[in-house]
């Protein structure tokens, strides 16, 4: 015969089982005082279940001005100025009255809400669609800058590189807000800043141009609103928020370096040449998801609009930047592996020398390996641009090289040239 506890469990097994006690048969003296455990059983269950009644009358009652009441916590759905403890119990805390959400601690003051910012900035927001030879259609986002039709963007959005040219869009279109459709035509494009500026020919008063504000001021940890096109216009005109992560932040693209805005609103390709906005829905950044790291959440940068406004006003007067210094060389790094490897100097290996240009009417060769620039030491060609960007159009500098095949190192003078980018719509 099997053995159970009061649990219904084999006494030495963790099993359990199904069990049916047998009926037992009392006799009649017995039938009285089981009757009256029952009736006062019931009368117990009964007063429990009053009481129980009465509780959650009370609790729902004082739901109503408190809010929920769970574990001495008490949450509320008005605002804190209007908390109150619930009566005849004293608030668990006064900090409670004081939370705020991170909208608000983030938000400057007489800030607008993010639906206002919405609402301000949305009809200064646009869709630039680009159709290239070798990639098909790309889109991504532009911010309105005046009435008359001229669009900011990112330069990656209307053109790319490709077999170390140059190539613009053939085809562009610019969307509104209202989803009308409008001819581009590129004005001046900057891959260094990645800034580009557009130009349509709208009817009068068709056009909202944003407001833009001053980067210079913004601080750490405050609101930031991004509005644009990710992944296509499917998801026109989304809105992000989150706040200014960090700013001044260094970053090498394309072997040049930025100082950028760092922030936590979601930043996705499509929304590339889009408004980063403060808390007054003023312009302060410019979106560019070909600075967001592929591997990370949370990691989006904006070109700030003070360092941006100087690159435009040159794409719109000129079509490029003026008096930018140029050498006239094409190259890639030797690191520190290669250059045990082989037993020659880090520096930057000069593949390809542009005809006529400075580096050739100086007599660099290609295979030569640049390894200084005025004293300074180059490993890299980042580092050689920055070198070199401290300098303009005109002025001479003195190079540093190294030539494997005499295995002799040696300087040359040259006078920078003036940097002119061209740019192919076709396929040369």
């Amino acid at each position: 015969m099997n053995h159970y506890n009061e649990n219904h469990f084999y006494d030495e097994k963790t099993a359990e089982v199904t069990y049916y006690p047998e009926i037992s048969h009392h006799n009649n003296k017995n039938k009285i005082p089981e009757i009256i455990k029952v009736t006062g059983f019931i009368i117990c269950m009964a007063a429990v279940s009053f009481s129980s009644v009465g509780i959650y009358k009370y609790a729902a009652e004082d739901k109503s001005d408190t809010g929920y009441v769970n574990s001495g916590i008490v949450i509320t759905n008005k605002e804190p100025s209007e908390y109150k403890a619930p009566a005849g119990k004293a608030a668990v805390s006064t900090a409670v009255s004081e939370y705020k959400s991170i909208i608000e601690l983030s938000a400057r003051e007489n800030a607008l809400s993010i639906p206002e910012i919405v609402k301000k900035s949305k009809p200064s927001v646009v869709g630039v669609s680009s159709d290239f030879f070798n990639e098909g259609t790309g889109t991504g986002t532009g911010i309105i800058m005046t009435d008359d039709g001229y669009i900011v963007t990112n330069a990656h959005v209307v053109q790319n590189s490709y077999g170390g040219t140059l190539y613009r869009a053939n085809n562009i279109k610019v969307v509104l807000s209202d989803k009308t459709e409008f001819d581009a035509e590129i004005i001046g494009a900057d891959s260094r800043t990645d800034l580009a500026v557009l130009k349509i020919n709208p009817d009068n008063d068709m056009l909202e141009a944003a407001e833009f504000g001053d980067s210079n001021a913004l601080m750490e940890g405050e609101l930031a609103v991004a509005i644009g096109n990710p992944l296509g216009f499917e998801l026109y005109g989304s809105t992000t928020c989150g706040i200014i992560s960090a700013l001044n932040r260094t970053i090498t693209i394309d072997e040049y370096e930025m100082t950028l805005i760092q922030t936590d609103a979601a930043i996705n390709p499509g929304n590339s040449g889009g408004p980063l906005l403060n808390s007054y829905g003023q312009v302060v950044g410019i979106n560019s998801s070909k600075i967001i790291g592929t591997h990370a959440e949370g990691l989006g940068f904006a070109i700030p609009i003070c360092a941006a406004k100087p690159v435009i006003d040159e794409l719109v007067k000129n079509g490029y930047v003026t008096g930018r210094p140029l050498i006239g060389i094409r190259g890639e790094n030797i690191n520190e592996l290669t250059a045990r490897y082989y037993n020659i100097p880090q520096g930057v290996y000069v593949r390809f020398i542009d005809i006529g240009s400075a580096a050739e009417l100086c007599g660099i060769e290609v295979g030569d390996i640049i390894i200084g620039i005025n004293g300074t030491e180059i490993n890299s060609m980042s580092e050689l641009n920055m070198q070199k960007d401290k300098f303009t159009s005109g002025d001479k500098i003195t190079l540093s090289l190294y030539r494997k095949n005499t295995d002799t190192q040696f300087d040359v003078n040259l006078t920078l040239d003036e940097s002119i980018p061209e740019y192919y719509n076709t396929v040369p």
